[in-house]
């Protein structure tokens, strides 16, 4: 399997600073980004030291260990890697009054195999595009989400509700956090697409579905996406995480390419 990865981020139209955060590592297959929150620029903060940390960690462990280590071995090392950051993230926030109650999203994923291991915090989201079904595959970690699972509001309410942005999990926060692991089968062809909250408080799933389905390259679709949530308002800092899946094409010997085989 091959995977392509491709960023994109932008500050929006309201705000001044961007305290979104996305890194990835290709050779690992690994894919992270996170949507600060905090005065003064302590937001940037949080989410920067979180995806530098965990980019740094998960990725020399994954080289050091190759692609052939269990799947309870990535997770629990995953785990351990998000707690160390949070602690760190946390600390940060203890002993600097500048960046008191900093925290931030996260949405983390490896992809291994025919597998992605995805862990989360927040309402920083992941989707996936397989033969045209367009699945949101992360649940948030939201007042919001919580007043739909109980059926107070309804899916059509929560597009208009007030206060939609209140997490009830964030990392760095508290000197402990739980991150949301699951695992999902890869299958060739995939599209996977992480995103903080400025991309899908701006654009409907129903359109940025329409424009991942697109004919257009990665990069297009990237900007595609940015631009749409920029023309609808731009109200927070955009970033968006493609990930493609696809197959190797298999090797042909001299004889087969000469007798165009």
């Amino acid at each position: 399997m091959n995977f392509k990865f491709h960023t994109q981020t932008d500050p929006g139209r309201t705000r001044e600073n961007n305290e979104d955060s996305v890194a990835f590592d290709e050779p690992t297959r690994l894919a992270v980004l996170a949507d600060g929150m905090g005065g003064y620029n302590a937001g940037e903060i949080a989410s920067g030291m979180a995806t530098a940390f965990i980019k740094s960690e998960m990725a020399r462990w994954l080289s050091e260990v190759g692609q052939h280590a269990q799947a309870k071995e990535v997770r629990r090392a995953l785990e351990i890697c998000v707690d160390n950051a949070n602690l760190s993230i946390f600390s940060a926030a203890n002993s600097n009054s500048h960046y008191s109650g900093m925290g931030t999203t996260l949405v983390v994923g490896v992809f291994q195999g025919m597998t992605l291991l995805l862990g989360h915090i927040g309402d920083s989201r992941c989707y996936r595009l397989r033969s045209r079904q367009f699945t949101q595959i992360t649940k948030d970690h939201s007042l919001l989400q919580e007043q739909i699972d109980s059926g107070l509001i309804t899916l059509e309410q929560a597009a208009t509700a007030p206060n939609k942005n209140l997490v009830t999990r964030a990392l760095g926060v508290e000197d402990a956090v739980m991150l949301e692991l699951n695992e999902y089968q890869v299958q060739p062809g995939d599209l996977y697409l992480m995103c903080s909250d400025g991309l899908t408080d701006m654009v409907d799933d129903a359109e940025i579905s329409n424009i991942l389905e697109g004919s257009s390259s990665m990069e297009q679709k990237a900007d595609r996406l940015v631009s749409v949530a920029n023309e609808h308002g731009g109200r927070d800092n955009i970033t968006v995480l493609l990930v493609q899946v696809d197959v190797v094409p298999e090797k042909r010997g001299l004889i087969s390419r000469l007798l165009g085989k």
